[in-house]
């Protein structure tokens, strides 16, 4: 260890002695004093080994570096060395005080026109800058930290004055921060002394804006390093009184699992063609999506927002016909189709769905009056009422047989949520029998009662065909093969409307005679045509006004949902190996990739005793052997990213951390940038960067804060 000062021709050592200071283990600032000290033989040597073996005098420190007490000198944080002389150059660093006195004065002599700050000033300012700038970078890391920790918690950050009568101890995200400066936080701590705050609500704004964009970055870069994707939306969402669209992204990552990104919200304000092209543009310009690359679509919307849906979905393929618009596989086929009709009847039913699951989800009370209230109707048969019971814990109304289900337990549903409202012994709350009540009303009336049949019976046809293109490989693969026969059965029943409907009005009033509920046309429609009051039959308004139009639109949305080209690409399922084992007999297709084809054939088709093979499609893109067959390999990922094929339970992280957000989440507390960080609360952060992107984003803030 030196017991001197290591700049050349100090003369700490024969006059003046100074205080002797070690090195700093910050590797910027131990670059900076080496620098400064202009000595070459150091800057190849570490901070580490600098802090150890070599010290630096006082003498070279301005008084502002340095804290003095009774008994010693101290070195501030930020402190880097400015004094020195250096050998037949002008001493810049080292300018007397009466000097710049005459320099401040003759500006002053000279009306004050332009302030020019000397050479002195502007050293001085430089080096003080390189310090403070790094303090900022380190309080904003400090902030961004904090943000993602709350973020990931899917807790909403909120600021100052957000909760003013609350005082300061309302806001969580103060409250972190004042936990970390207990920490030992110093750079948030000397904020703190300043302004008595370390983030503004505004400046939470800014960072939680600047996080968002960061994460889509990543996302985009995520996707365009693995090629080929689809595009996923939901049903429109409120956020703040203003709808949006949520959108996800599936791909097959470089492990050849199949993954789903929820990349964010998108404005859904507007009509038509101009909502489609803004769509398309927020996603293209905006995020960095690269359309050309997306090979599906799939979108799930209710009857409310069904038609802008349509439009953009129909601009997507116009614009790149490579996006074949296909069905999503976190929805049933069957909701799915119900969910589209802009029917009041049917809404009716999927709107009563909803309610009936979130009611009984409140309490195992309830769920037990319903089992109740199904061994009242079911006494004579206690393998139904077992049956009913067990479908009854069930999330029943998100099934592929909701419709069938519900005529089943319905009339033990209105007795049970007609005692609920009842209440006679005090045991629910207002909130609970009003709920009560509103599910009752819906049930009660004969429309509800004649939509859920006539959904029942047409969605019969499409029930198993749904459930097994979402399931298995196998099953996928010749559901695709069928659906000719679902539209051919379709049609019949179509072409013969009249004999069809008859009996499901014939069963919907047998219903609702037991029910005790009146039969008639909805009020709505004789509102706006009080002509017709005294003509219209319940029987031939329901044939017109709602299982004709089911029917129709059914078929229509089958059509288009599975195209030729969403069954070529099922078809190509057939390349599971458990596939191939069951079709071992059936030759091999002869096409442009048949040599490969057939030794992939034959390879899954000879199964030895006792041997087990991928089942699944995600079996298969893992299974060690794929590699060796690139051209198998390319189009399995290629049917990976189509929506309609199941994820993996492990893939299927993103719409079920949204759904759980949006369900769970208070209205005033959603936020659509603080969703994509909780939804991909698995990516990795690279805080310098977050920070670079923040102080270029709001360069006046950080120029604010370090000057």
């Amino acid at each position: 260890m030196q017991n001197y000062c290591v700049v050349s021709n100090c003369t700490n050592c024969k006059s003046d002695a100074q205080p002797l200071f070690r090195f700093p283990h910050d590797p910027t600032r131990s670059k900076q004093w080496v620098e400064k000290c202009q000595r070459q033989d150091l800057m190849d040597k570490s901070p580490d080994e600098l802090h150890r073996y070599y010290r630096l005098c006082g003498k070279h420190f301005e008084a502002s570096s340095t804290d003095s007490d009774a008994q010693s000198i101290v070195l501030k944080d930020d402190a880097v060395p400015t004094i020195f002389d250096v050998p037949g150059q002008p001493q810049h660093e080292q300018v007397k005080h009466n000097k710049e006195t005459t320099i401040d004065n003759e500006t002053e002599s000279k009306g004050r026109k332009k302030i020019k700050k000397s050479p002195v000033e502007t050293a001085r300012k430089d080096v003080q800058r390189v310090p403070e700038e790094e303090e900022y970078k380190e309080y904003l890391k400090s902030l961004f930290e904090v943000l993602v920790l709350l973020g990931e918690q899917s807790i909403p950050p909120t600021g100052p004055s957000d909760n003013k009568q609350d005082g300061l101890g309302s806001c969580n995200f103060q409250a972190l921060l004042e936990y970390r400066m207990n920490c030992g936080d110093e750079v948030l701590k000397k904020r703190y002394d300043v302004s008595n705050e370390c983030c503004s609500s505004a400046q939470l704004n800014q960072l939680i804006e600047v996080c968002e964009k960061y994460i889509r970055g990543k996302l985009v870069e995520e996707v365009t390093q693995n090629g080929l994707f689809s595009l996923l939306t939901d049903d429109p969402v409120k956020v703040s009184g203003e709808w949006y669209l949520p959108v996800f992204v599936r791909f097959v990552d470089q492990s050849n699992c199949q993954q789903e990104r929820f990349f964010g919200f998108l404005s859904f304000e507007g009509d038509g063609e101009a909502l489609a092209e803004n769509l398309l543009s927020e996603m293209t310009d905006k995020w960095g999506l690269d359309m050309e690359q997306c090979r599906g679509q799939a979108h799930f919307s209710s009857s409310t927002h069904y038609s802008k849906i349509k439009s953009f979905a129909a601009t997507v393929v116009k614009r790149y016909p490579m996006a074949v618009l296909t069905l999503r596989s976190t929805r049933t086929l069957n909701l799915s189709l119900a969910s589209g009709m802009a029917l009041s009847g049917v809404q009716l039913v999927m709107s009563t769905f909803k309610k009936i699951e979130s009611f009984f989800s409140q309490s195992p009370s309830l769920q037990l009056e319903l089992e109740h209230a199904v061994l009242i109707f079911c006494s004579d048969n206690e393998e139904r009422a077992n049956k009913l019971k067990e479908i009854c814990h069930t999330s029943w109304t998100r099934g592929h047989d909701a419709f069938e289900v519900a005529v089943e337990i319905l009339e033990a549903l209105l007795l049970c949520v007609d005692s609920v409202h009842d209440n006679e012994d005090m045991r629910w709350s207002d909130q609970v029998t009003h709920d009560a009540l509103e599910i009752s009303k819906a049930l009660s009336d004969f429309e509800f009662v004649m939509a859920l049949v006539v959904l029942k019976n047409v969605l019969t046809l499409t029930r198993a065909f749904g459930k097994n293109v979402q399931g298995k490989a196998t099953d996928a693969y010749f559901a695709a093969t069928n659906l000719k026969a679902v539209l051919h059965s379709l049609k019949e029943v179509s072409d013969n409307i009249d004999v069809y409907h008859e009996f499901w009005h014939d069963e919907a009033l047998n219903l609702a005679t037991a029910m005790d509920i009146p039969v008639k046309v909805p009020r709505s429609f004789l509102r706006k045509h009080q002509s017709e009051s005294g003509t219209v039959q319940p029987q031939s308004y329901y044939k017109d006004h709602l299982s004709a139009p089911v029917l129709n639109h059914i078929i229509k949305e089958m059509n288009e949902l599975f195209s030729e080209d969403h069954l070529k690409t099922l078809r190509y399922l057939s390349l599971v190996p458990s596939v191939i084992e069951q079709r071992k007999s059936a030759k091999p297709e002869d096409d442009s990739l048949s040599t490969e084809f057939r030794c992939w054939w034959v390879k899954w088709s000879k199964k030895c005793k006792g041997e087990t093979w991928p089942s699944t499609l995600h079996e298969t893109l893992q299974h060690a052997e794929v590699k060796f067959f690139p051209n198998m390999l390319a189009v399995l990922k290629l049917l990976g990213i189509l929506p309609t094929v199941a994820l993996e339970d492990s893939c299927d992280v993103a719409y079920k951390r949204f759904m759980r957000y949006m369900e769970n989440m208070p209205d005033k507390f959603k936020s659509k940038s603080l969703a994509l960080l909780y939804m991909n609360y698995d990516i990795k952060y690279d805080l310098d960067s977050v920070v670079e992107d923040y102080m270029k984003k709001y360069p006046d803030e950080g120029e604010r804060e370090v000057s």
